[in-house]
Order: C-alpha cells, then structure tokens, then sequence
C-alpha cells in the first residue's frame, strides 16, 4: 500500500518548482532555499488540503519522551 497519495505527490512537485523559480516562501516569509524545506512545505499543503500523507513524526515523538522522563523522575524521588 502507498504511503502518499497522487494529489500529495502534486503538491510536492508544485512546491520544488516554486523553489526553483524563488517564490516558495517559509511561515517567516524569506524565501526557501533547501530541498528539504520544499519537500516539507509540499507535504504540509497536502495536508492541509485532505489529501493521503501520514502524519508528523516529531510531533508524536517528542511528546511520548517527555512524558516518560516525567513519570520517571517522580517515581524515583519518592523512593527516597
């Protein structure tokens, strides 16, 4: 099963020609020079607009992390 759809795919595509002409711009409004960024604006206007893109990893992870140094920590301190 594929992982991106057609229209995530379009996107994408629209925004590295936009980056290659100079009118891709970040959330900060300078103009995008990194293939990355591009790629990672695509998705997110894919996103935005329904189409299939999975979601996020950073978000998820670092949210699951915190949580569990949390608990940890608790639990040590009142050992003692």
């Amino acid at each position: 099963m594929a992982k991106y759809g057609r229209s995530a795919s379009k996107s994408v595509e629209s925004a590295m020609r936009r980056k290659k002409k100079g009118t891709l711009k970040s959330g900060s409004g300078r103009s995008v020079k990194s293939r990355k960024q591009a790629i990672a604006i695509g998705l997110n206007e894919a996103r935005s607009k329904g189409a299939k893109v999975p979601s996020r990893k950073g978000s998820r992870k670092s949210s699951s992390r915190k949580g569990a140094r949390k608990t940890a920590r608790k639990g040590s301190s009142k050992k003692r």
